[in-house]
């Protein structure tokens, strides 16, 4: 059932500030991480981030969360009426404990962070997702989203020292891959809202 220009609408705002949300909240936790010593406060952490990364993180998970239900239904893997926000918010929860597990714990090598994110995110996958587009989309999101940050990196919008930018490397396709199933199960359960709506309005007409 298509969705009015209306609903893509609202479900674009709810996504664009759910994903500044997650940048501000990621750049908080990093920069807590690698600046320990200057102890910013929390407005003076989020406008150490250049502007444009929040924006260009919503816009980003604007887009994500709505080619999911539009690719799940192109694959016949519609999930309508099968998740209710609670298992939705629990994703959340669980890709915001991963952004803190990369920025708190302190492993013994780059790759033994790299490897127990990656298992996390794949749990994530697996315990809130298992639909062939939800990993698909998710290692492609991880891919070009990693491509274009290590592209910032060379060209030095971002400045990084050779250890700190190992470091990030290691945990930022992890990252990228649960924030994009994690978006997607939110652009998910909006259409499935959307859709209920329209249900329920031609019933009543």
């Amino acid at each position: 059932m298509r969705a009015t220009m209306a609903q893509l609408c609202f479900r674009g705002i709810v996504l664009f500030t759910t994903g500044v949300f997650f940048a501000l909240m990621l750049n908080f936790l990093q920069i807590q991480r690698l600046l320990p010593a200057l102890k910013l406060p929390f407005t003076s952490t989020i406008l150490y981030s250049p502007w444009w990364v929040p924006f260009i993180c919503g816009t980003a998970s604007a887009a994500v969360g709505l080619i999911y239900p539009c690719v799940d239904q192109k694959l016949g893997e519609n999930q309508l009426y099968k998740q209710e926000w609670s298992s939705v918010m629990r994703c959340v929860a669980v890709f915001v404990g991963i952004n803190h597990a990369s920025a708190k714990i302190d492993f013994s090598s780059n790759l033994q962070l790299s490897l127990s994110l990656a298992v996390l995110s794949v749990g994530l996958w697996w315990w809130f997702d298992r639909t062939r587009s939800g990993f698909g989309l998710g290692v492609s999101i991880a891919v070009i989203a990693t491509f274009v940050t290590q592209m910032l990196v060379y060209h030095g919008v971002y400045n990084y020292t050779e250890r700190d930018f190992l470091y990030i490397r290691s945990w930022l396709p992890c990252v990228f891959f649960s924030g994009g199933i994690t978006i997607g199960n939110i652009g998910r359960q909006l259409a499935v809202h959307d859709s209920i709506d329209l249900e329920s309005k031609r019933h009543l007409e």
